[in-house]
């Protein structure tokens, strides 16, 4: 605080050295007595030194009680006219933040809303396509799972920054939310002729199991997404490492450091034009919400393998 003052008041600091030091070469000019100069400099230093510290403490308490946004009383009409001016832009920034959190309350509540009401006709669609079992009804319910992961992920990009995100942290069988994450895409794995080999992992997680199976959908969806034939593997490789493994198209090298970006598509996202590039941010926000590690191996034309750390959670169970 002390440079900060100096810095401050450098210009009459200045001011009154040079006048001093002025009345000070007078005396000496006109071949006086050293102590008539050194008495009058010794008092004029002490009257400038206690003065600078009566005013270094005015300035600190000014300095204090603006840091908590509140006005000290003005000294002179200059501070009057800045004091009214800030006042002025506070008010404004104040309307406009208020509207946007008003109009964003407004889309989240329309956009829920909407995502619910779709899923009514997609029950219904998927309730008319039970009864048949071909390879045109396999497509539908294919493309109806999509959708409704699509609907589900609108849902997911909503409440992640809400103030009421639901988190219920739980022990929870991984093997009990991986299987109904598998069961998900069992059309999709039909139709493509994809093979699965999910060895079961006996392991207990502290998670949310309703945002962690979002995660494991995602990477699921996106595994049998971009696997146009060979198979999709899901195992633990050492206590709490999940890897899910495929053997699509891959991700390019330089693509993978940015794949848990928002919007981020990459080669594969320019190629498919219905990538959004919002699957995995999703994820990998959720995992750091929820204490857990995510990241991505892969090789193009390969592969990919995507490797959640479910041993990193210092969550407290609820």
């Amino acid at each position: 605080m002390l440079l900060k003052y100096l810095k401050y008041r450098w210009k009459v600091l200045s001011l009154i050295l040079l006048i001093t030091a002025v009345f000070s070469s007078s005396y000496l000019l006109f071949d006086m007595p050293g102590i008539t100069v050194l008495y009058p400099m010794i008092l004029t230093l002490v009257i400038i030194l206690i003065v600078g510290i009566i005013d270094f403490l005015l300035t600190a308490a000014k300095h204090k009680k603006l840091m908590t946004e509140s006005f000290p009383e003005a000294d002179d009409v200059i501070e009057e006219d800045y004091q009214r001016i800030i006042d002025g832009l506070r008010e404004e920034e104040k309307v406009s933040r208020d509207k946007v959190m008003a109009d964003y309350t407004n889309m989240v509540e329309y956009y829920t809303v909407w995502a619910h009401q779709i899923k009514t006709p997609i029950a219904s669609m998927r309730l008319n396509l039970q009864g048949e079992d071909s390879d045109r009804a396999r497509k539908l319910i294919g493309d109806l799972n999509r959708i409704e992961a699509y609907v589900e992920m609108v849902l997911t990009f909503l409440r992640l920054d809400s103030d009421s995100t639901d988190y219920l942290i739980k022990e929870y069988e991984l093997d009990d939310i991986l299987k109904t994450a598998i069961k998900r895409f069992k059309t999709d794995f039909i139709s493509k002729k994809l093979s699965l080999d999910y060895r079961e992992t006996g392991y207990t997680v502290l998670t949310d199991e309703k945002w962690l199976s979002f995660v494991l959908e995602q990477v699921i969806s996106n595994a049998v997404k971009y696997t146009a034939g060979g198979s999709i593997k899901i195992y633990m490789e050492a206590p709490g490492i999940l890897r899910i493994e495929d053997t699509g198209i891959g991700i390019a090298a330089e693509d993978i450091p940015r794949i848990f970006e928002n919007g981020y598509t990459g080669f594969n996202g320019r190629e498919d034009k219905r990538a959004s590039g919002i699957g995995l941010y999703l994820c990998k926000r959720i995992c750091d919400n929820l204490g857990h590690g995510i990241k991505a191996e892969s090789k193009q034309g390969v592969g990919t393998t995507i490797i959640i750390d479910l041993t990193t959670g210092k969550l407290r169970v609820e």
